[in-house]
């Protein structure tokens, strides 16, 4: 039996698992560095000691001194237990969207939270980065960690996770596949292997369909910690310095129905429970796979552990609330209500003038009362849009009441979203064909796989 001095030691050395039954009619050896064993639950305890430490060395961080970052949840809660250890302070800066498990689990460790907007802006103050870094230049004694820029984050995989799988492996390992959020986890792991097979190791990122590392557009997605999303008003494309795109080999791109559904089949068949990011590279896994053979090993990280989404990922309820789980029903379901295959909907930038708005949607001859909606502009005119990037709905008849130069958001109508997946009830009044004209003013926009595809007609 390991016996350990201080829980710090319990980090790292983490196991890895032959995935037989999702690897089962491929030809690779597939298995999974089970990073939700570390002592805080994730694969950020590696990068939070190593962080700590190495500011201790530099003396940027003394004793009483207080630990500050701004982070989706593991990074700080790697730190917050880190600090807890060593007597620091912690206050944890996080977006609001945070799984509800992750937050109990800062405030259990005794970190001080602080829940921001999650999607502003890079220069806007109320930026998560931003937030965070005001409270630390403001506190005596405060050390901001910088993960995606500190490279004590990648330096942690460099070594100890690397050279685990390397070990463990006997130097079989021919594909390392993992997400990026920060990117040190990729980075030091993939720098280690690729140094120590002479170049042979393969890097593969596995990322969310809408993230920029992979070449999306920046939109929203459902995958906590994991690819880059970006603002439309953000002035420039910031990428963590912590990630070395140089090691990665190709990107594999998974969307969050897949990255959700993974994480259901690893637990379900492998009895392995871990959040969507280990989806996320999961599934990257598993495609990488069908197309290599038995001369090939593939190491998938699992970042992290599902009992941190259970009121999420793994809740029906949360799943059917936005497209993702369709669950049969005697009445039938909102999808029954399309008059056609859902495709997606109209998109109008968002800050365009009513007359603007007007001459466009003219030239694209929209209807008068057919909806229309208004987005955070990604260049788009039609398709699937994240519904916190909806700033309202409008119609050609809506603009004409309004004053031509008045943003065209002025002229929005009142719009609600329900998912596919629920009971036509859910519907209203907007479901009745006999609920006569201005029953129901609003538009009904569908969700499926969280995102708006369709409205009811």
């Amino acid at each position: 039996m390991t016996v350990y001095e201080s829980i710090l030691d319990a980090i790292g050395g983490t196991p890895l698992l032959r995935l037989e039954r999702l690897g089962e009619g491929v030809r690779p050896r597939i298995y999974a560095k089970l990073e939700f064993q570390n002592i805080g639950g994730s694969v950020k305890d590696r990068a939070a000691l190593s962080m700590i430490r190495a500011a201790e060395r530099a003396g940027l961080l003394e004793p009483g001194g207080t630990v500050v970052e701004g982070t989706s949840g593991n990074t700080g809660i790697g730190l917050s237990l880190v600090a807890a250890q060593l007597g620091y302070r912690s206050v944890i800066f996080a977006p609001a969207a945070t799984a509800a498990e992750k937050i109990r689990l800062l405030r259990a460790f005794g970190a001080e939270v602080h829940l921001v907007a999650d999607f502003v802006p890079r220069s806007d103050p109320g930026h998560l980065a931003n937030r965070a870094a005001a409270f630390a230049a403001s506190t005596p004694g405060a050390w901001l960690a910088l993960q995606y820029d500190n490279p004590a984050n990648p330096q942690a995989h460099a070594e100890s996770t690397g050279p685990e799988i390397w070990t463990d492996t006997a130097g079989s390992v021919t594909h390392f596949v993992a997400s990026v959020g920060t990117g040190g986890t990729i980075s030091g792991t993939g720098r280690y292997l690729k140094q120590a097979s002479d170049g042979l190791v393969q890097v593969i990122a596995a990322d969310p369909e809408h993230s920029r590392y992979g070449g999306g557009n920046g939109s929203l997605k459902y995958t906590e910690g994991a690819g880059h999303p970006l603002h439309p008003a953000s002035k420039e494309d910031i990428w963590p310095e912590a990630f070395d795109t140089a090691l990665v080999d190709k990107y594999i791109s998974v969307s969050d129905r897949d990255a959700i559904f993974t994480a259901h089949r690893a637990a379900r068949e492998e009895g392995l429970l871990i959040g969507a990011t280990g989806g996320t590279a999961l599934a990257a896994a598993l495609n990488l796979a069908e197309t290599l053979d038995e001369e090939h090993t593939i190491v998938v990280v699992l970042p992290d552990s599902g009992r941190n989404y259970l009121s999420t990922y793994f809740d029906d309820h949360w799943l059917a609330s936005l497209g993702f789980l369709e669950p049969p029903t005697p009445e039938g379901t909102i999808r029954s209500l399309l008059t056609t295959a859902p495709a997606g909907v109209q998109l109008l930038a968002s800050d365009l003038t009513a007359a603007e708005a007007v001459v466009e949607l003219h030239s694209r001859g929209i209807t008068p009362d057919e909806p229309v909606f208004l987005v955070l502009d990604r260049g788009q005119s039609f398709g699937t849009v994240h519904p916190r990037e909806v700033m309202g709905v409008v119609t050609l008849r809506s603009l004409g009441d309004v004053e031509p130069a008045t943003p065209a958001v002025t002229a929005a109508i009142p719009h609600r979203t329900i998912a596919a997946g629920l009971p036509v009830t859910e519907a209203g009044a907007a479901a009745d064909p006999d609920s006569g004209a201005g029953a129901t003013p609003e538009v009904i926009a569908v969700l499926i796989d969280g995102r708006i595809a369709a409205t009811l007609p």
